[in-house]
């Protein structure tokens, strides 16, 4: 889906713009926050002053330390990351002190080992005063990625950037000298638990007292002893039998149903039902026997699929003007889900942004976010529930769901408020990002 933003004005220039100037350093080191862990690690940076400062780019040295909530975590897994910039190489380069809570930090932390790429990481605005000439404070970052591999996945520090919000928009990009920059911090990924893939079908969903139904498997452990077993609600009968998947973990076999209460058909490896190691339950009914002078009649429902729509493929945002920035808003297109598969599993919809490029560069995908908002069709077995309202970004973030549950289902509308914060001397022109939309 593509999101465009068309950007007007004319260019004006404000007075005192030293003010905000930010200069580059070797400045000292300050404490870290509390909380932060790794190892402090110090890189050469390079920094680029905003012009309007007036200074030439100045190597210094950066000193940061990067973290994880995870240090040991599972292939699957989400891990958040902290990046503290404990010493920055940039400095107040003016006699004026600048107040608190201006600067807002963004960067980038360096995957290596099992896993490679970048992690976009972002920090609050907030800061104390900063006094004349004095060096810039410690600021963190944080950012999530998902372990894909295992083994052991360093975290390197990469490259930051410092933007002001006083009385001009100004921005001090700082990149590494020699990427990458020391690890800071060594993740040891594991396997996990493998995804259950079993599954069964039956040769039919109805059968008179006693007679056999032919059960299908596949998923299971190769070679391994099946139970099938008949299930009332979620009790176990008595009718089971034994069969033993081929080398492809596949079987077929057969099992006569006596009880009458019986509701479904399940297959599980080991000594007794469990969800990790088994498949179902299939539904299944013992039929009633027929009185004498009436007729059974029978019917069937067939199960359908999980897809989504939208009705449209692009969104044009509010224009907002140079030299002010702010909110350039809008609305999602309506996207309506239909999950006519009938089955237990619920579904999610995430999103996840691109930057906005244009003729003078880019806007950060992390400045995108929405309020998402969800219905569901009366008579849907299941409830939507939105996601939280927050920035999208290019990790991505919930729009809408529903839970797992004995019968799910039904038709969902699902809706989202967009609001693009742009930095106010963003040059002129039209700036377009595409939102990805992943039904699952």
């Amino acid at each position: 889906m593509g999101l465009t933003t068309r950007r007007s004005g004319r260019w004006r220039w404000a007075s005192l713009l030293g003010a905000t100037a930010l200069a580059v350093s070797a400045g000292g080191a300050l404490a870290c926050p509390a909380g932060a862990a790794g190892t402090d690690v110090d890189f050469a940076t390079h920094c680029i002053p905003p012009a309007i400062a007036g200074l030439p780019p100045i190597d210094g040295t950066t000193t940061a330390t990067v973290s994880a909530d995870d240090t040991s975590p599972k292939v699957g897994d989400t891990v958040t990351v902290t990046y503290t910039v404990v010493g920055a190489a940039a400095s107040n380069p003016t006699d004026l002190a600048l107040p608190a809570d201006i600067m807002t930090p963004t960067g980038k932390v360096t995957l290596g080992g099992a896993q490679s790429g970048d992690i976009t990481v972002a920090g609050p605005k907030k800061n104390p005063p900063v006094p004349g000439k004095a060096a810039f404070p410690s600021f963190s970052m944080t950012g999530t990625f998902t372990v894909t591999k295992a083994g052991k996945i360093t975290l390197a520090p990469g490259d930051y950037n410092i933007h002001t919000s006083y009385i001009m928009e100004l921005d001090t990009p700082c990149t590494v000298t020699n990427p990458p920059a020391p690890a800071s911090e060594t993740l040891t990924a594991t396997a996990g638990t493998p995804a259950n893939t079993r599954a069964i079908t039956l040769g039919s969903a109805t059968g008179d007292p006693g007679a056999s139904v032919r059960v299908s498997g596949t998923g299971f452990t190769p070679g391994a002893a099946v139970t099938l077993a008949g299930r009332s609600g979620t009790s176990q009968t008595g009718d089971t039998a034994s069969v033993s998947a081929d080398g492809q973990g596949s079987f077929s076999g057969s099992l006569v149903v006596s009880d009458t209460s019986t509701t479904g058909i399940v297959a599980y490896e080991g000594d007794s039902w469990n969800a990790d190691t088994g498949a179902g339950p299939a539904a299944y009914a013992v039929d009633a026997p027929v009185p004498p002078g009436s007729q059974k009649l029978t019917t069937s429902v067939t199960a359908g699929t999980l897809a989504m729509t939208q009705a449209g493929d692009s969104v044009a945002l509010s224009g907002v003007d140079f030299g002010q920035g702010g909110a350039s808003t809008g609305a999602l297109r309506t996207v309506t889900v239909k999950d006519f598969r009938g089955g237990p599993a619920g579904w999610s919809l995430t999103g996840r942004v691109t930057d906005f490029t244009g003729p003078g560069g880019s806007i950060g995908a992390d400045r995108l976010s929405w309020t998402p908002s969800c219905v569901s069709k009366a008579g849907s077995p299941s409830t939507c529930t939105a996601g939280s309202a927050g920035t999208v970004g290019s990790s991505g973030a919930t729009l809408a769901g529903t839970p797992d549950g004995t019968l799910t289902g039904g038709e969902f509308t699902v809706d989202a408020g967009l609001s693009l914060d742009v930095p106010a001397f963003t040059p002129p022109g039209g700036y377009s990002g595409v939102l990805t939309l992943t039904l699952s």
